[in-house]
C-alpha cells in the first residue's frame, strides 16, 4: 500500500482527497501545516506527496525542498493565478502540478502516473548495472548517481530519467513525443514540464547552461545527447 502525504490547510480538500485515495487502495495522510508535514516526512517518508504551496505557517516550497532531497515524487496543488509558484516548484523538483479547482479523479490518475513513472525509473536503475560515460559526465544507473568531472550532481528523479534515456542513445535525436514515450507510458504528465526539466538538468550538468555541451537542442525536432 503506497503512502500518500496530502499537505493542504483547506478541510474540504483534505477530506475529499483522503476519501478518494483510501478508496483507491492508498494510505492517505493529511497534514495542514509546514511543521506537521516536515515532522511526518522525517518520521515516516511517504511514497508520494500532494502539496499545496500556500500554508498557514509558511511556504509549502519548504516542504517541497525536503521531499525533493529524499527523491520523493511530488504533485503540487496551485491556484490558477499562482504561475510563479508552479515555475519555482518545478525548478525545485516537483514532478507535476494540478490547478485548483480540480477533479478528485484527475488527482488519482496523476498519482498513479507519477508513481508508475517513479517505479519504472527505479526498476531500470536496478536492472541497468553499467556505467555510462560521456566526456566528463558519468552516470551510474544502478546507484542512481551522476558525476561531472568526479564531482557528484544531485538530480531529481525526472531529471535523472531524462538524462539516462538520452545518454543511453548518444547522438540519437528524440522528438518530444519520443522522449516522453521513453520516460513514461503516460505522456500527459511531462507535456507541460519536459522543457523545464531539461533546462533544470542543464543548469546542473553543463559548464554553461546557455551553451550546452551534453544535452543538445536540435531545433525544430527535439533533443539529443552528444556522442562520446
Amino acid at each position: 500500500m503506497k503512502r500518500v502525504l496530502v499537505v493542504d490547510d483547506e478541510p474540504q480538500i483534505g477530506e475529499v482527497l483522503h476519501a478518494y485515495l483510501e478508496r483507491e487502495g492508498f494510505e492517505p495522510v493529511v497534514r495542514t501545516t509546514v511543521k506537521d508535514a516536515l515532522t511526518d516526512i522525517e518520521s515516516a517518508p511517504p511514497d508520494l506527496a500532494i502539496l499545496d504551496i500556500t500554508l498557514p505557517d509558511g511556504n509549502g516550497l519548504d516542504v517541497l525542498r525536503s521531499v525533493a532531497e529524499r527523491r520523493i515524487p511530488v504533485i503540487m496543488l496551485t491556484g490558477r493565478s499562482e504561475e510563479i509558484d508552479r515555475i519555482v516548484g518545478l525548478e525545485l523538483g516537483a514532478d507535476d502540478y494540478i490547478t485548483k479547482p480540480f477533479s478528485a479523479r484527475e488527482v488519482i490518475a496523476r498519482v498513479r502516473a507519477v508513481l508508475r513513472r517513479a517505479a519504472g525509473a527505479a526498476e531500470s536503475a536496478h536492472t541497468n548495472g553499467h556505467h555510462i560515460r560521456i566526456g566528463a559526465l558519468e552516470i551510474d544507473p544502478g546507484a542512481h548517481e551522476v558525476r561531472i568531472g568526479g564531482a557528484p550532481v544531485s538530480l531529481t528523479p525526472a531529471e535523472f530519467r531524462i538524462l539516462t534515456v538520452l545518454a543511453e542513445h548518444p547522438g540519437q535525436v528524440f522528438t518530444r513525443s519520443q522522449l516522453l514515450d521513453k520516460i513514461d507510458d503516460d505522456g500527459s504528465i511531462f507535456e507541460r514540464t519536459l522543457d523545464r526539466h531539461i533546462n533544470n538538468l542543464r543548469r546542473k550538468i553543463e559548464p554553461n547552461a546557455a551553451e550546452p555541451e551534453y544535452v543538445l537542442t536540435v531545433y525544430g525536432v527535439g533533443y539529443k545527447m552528444k556522442r562520446s
